[in-house]
């Protein structure tokens, strides 16, 4: 249902592109990893990956079951809450690799949360956390890189100055890019696993970025 509304909601507040890989696909029992800018992404996400058959659970912060209307969403979607710096944090694991076993794709945001920046500029993906790494090496799932970019031009910076943003999304429409690279089979300790995926989610997001024209991906 979630994938169903983002997919409906996202074209009023931008216009959206997608591109893959060669080789990109999309199997059950994949894990999604993308890079994470603002609060607007995971729809956005979720809308470009409809658009390619895929449906995924995802991995967010707790908190959200606690936001009216999206926390029923999440919680009949099979969505997965996170409790950070808490002793249930391990459980999201367990439900993830569960997912995966019945051939649910489970989505991550391996940052573990937004960057600070105040901008409304791209910039690289931040230090990956290790739960990736970790899923990864617990199912043997193959890791698919995913990268977006144009999201902190619906929200980012302030509280105001992000539903200020949201309110003129649709009047502005600006523009949103996916892109999904091809699916890795991620080996070695966790520190060269997580490494491997930053880089492999970095280049997926600079394709993005490059296609909005950002500065900080033409740059590189």
């Amino acid at each position: 249902m979630l994938s169903r509304i983002a997919d409906v909601l996202v074209p009023a507040f931008g216009r959206l592109s997608v591109t893959t890989d060669p080789g990109a696909t999309l199997a059950p029992g994949s894990i999604i990893a993308a890079n994470h800018t603002s609060l607007a992404d995971p729809a956005i996400v979720l809308a470009a990956l409809r658009r390619l058959g895929a449906e995924p659970v995802v991995m967010a912060a707790a908190g959200l079951w606690r936001v009216p209307l999206l926390g029923r969403a999440l919680a009949d979607g099979g969505h997965i809450p996170v409790f950070r710096g808490d002793q249930r944090a391990a459980a999201a694991l367990d439900t993830a690799a569960e997912a995966l076993e019945q051939g649910r794709m489970v989505l991550i945001y391996a940052e573990g949360g937004l960057p600070r920046r105040k901008d409304a500029a791209e910039a690289a993906p931040g230090t990956f956390r290790s739960g990736l790494a970790r899923l990864a090496e617990r199912t043997g799932a193959p890791v698919v890189p995913v990268g977006q970019a144009g999201a902190r031009r619906i929200t980012s910076g302030s509280v105001a100055k992000q539903l200020a943003g949201l309110a003129t999304a649709p009047l502005r429409r600006p523009d949103l890019h996916v892109h999904v690279g091809a699916p890795l089979q991620l080996t070695g300790d966790h520190q060269l696993r997580t490494t491997w995926a930053r880089t492999a989610v970095t280049s997926a997001w600079r394709t993005a970025a490059a296609q909005l024209g950002e500065p900080a991906a033409l740059a590189a």
